[in-house]
């Protein structure tokens, strides 16, 4: 059996960690439910909404559509339905660059602080 160096050992997140992961409200997350049929979070007994990583990936591919590239909700249902892996290649690009701009941002920073 080989060693997982996977860092993230958790299996669910709450809704209020993945509100937070993606940076929107609770209530955005259970209406992206309602909206969205493939962002189905495991519910238990007690109905607490349980999200794996699969489903935070799924939600990361609908804000990027949403709230990024300002597609309306129609539009978006439309986009994911036809062209799925395009969606998921640009939301894939998108983070990338994110992470990209973040690490520019603090290598300026670190040029600043020596001049």
């Amino acid at each position: 059996m080989a060693l997982n160096t996977n860092k993230n050992y958790k299996l669910y997140y709450s809704i209020k960690e993945v509100a937070e992961m993606i940076g929107v409200n609770e209530s955005l997350l259970r209406y992206w439910e309602k909206e969205f049929p493939q962002l189905k979070p495991k519910t238990g007994a007690n109905r607490v909404r349980q999200y794996t990583d699969k489903d935070i990936e799924e939600i990361k591919v609908i804000y990027n559509l949403v709230k990024v590239r300002g597609f309306k909700i129609a539009a978006a249902k439309k986009m994911m339905h036809a062209n799925r892996t395009g969606v998921d290649k640009s939301a894939d690009v998108l983070e990338t660059l994110i992470s990209v701009k973040k690490q520019l941002t603090a290598l300026k920073n670190q040029l600043n602080q020596i001049v």
